[in-house]
């Protein structure tokens, strides 16, 4: 018996969604890698790796591994890192911290040694948005309908969030 193509089982579904990382992850290893990046968590855990204070002002620009003989034993790469003026000399000191850490985070001795380029280093993300505060007025209107609470900090944190959302309420 042959199946009429016209006619579909009801129990065939189209394909799940992917992740958007599956999509996205092959495109970016090939950037990578064309920077030399066999790697690519040295670019996306950055910041995870060189720690909060150098990871703003610093970024991986190439990972460069040695020309191999057939006699030598495979050397580790030295990675490039564009760094912003000031912070070279920072980053040049904490340089053997920088390739203990990458080497831990990786298990093996990939990296064996920094050189440092210096230039802008294009900002990669922001900080947290300021802290909203309310009108001192809303919030003891917002407090006096709400009551008396055993936990005064739980119920002064109420009283901000409902003043917050009228606040935006009356915007829209």
């Amino acid at each position: 018996m042959t199946e009429d193509p016209a006619i579909k089982a009801p129990w065939k579904r189209r394909p799940a969604a992917r992740p958007l990382a599956d999509l996205v992850g092959p495109s970016i290893a090939d950037l990578c890698g064309k920077a030399g990046f066999s790697a690519v968590e040295i670019v996306t855990h950055w910041d995870e790796i060189v720690g909060p204070a150098l990871a703003p002002r610093s970024t991986p620009v190439k990972l460069q591994w040695p020309r191999q003989d057939a006699r030598q034993a495979s050397e580790p790469a030295t990675l490039v890192v564009r760094v912003e003026g000031a912070y070279a000399i920072e980053l040049q000191y904490a340089a053997p911290v920088v390739i203990d850490r990458i080497n831990a985070y990786f298990g093996w001795r990939c990296v064996g040694r920094l050189v440092l380029r210096q230039g802008p280093v294009p900002q990669r993300h922001q900080g947290p948005p300021p802290r909203v505060e309310p009108d001192p007025a809303a919030l003891a209107q917002v407090r006096g309908t709400l009551g008396a609470f055993e936990d005064e900090a739980l119920g002064a944190s109420l009283a901000r969030l409902g003043a917050l959302v009228r606040r935006e309420r009356r915007k829209s």
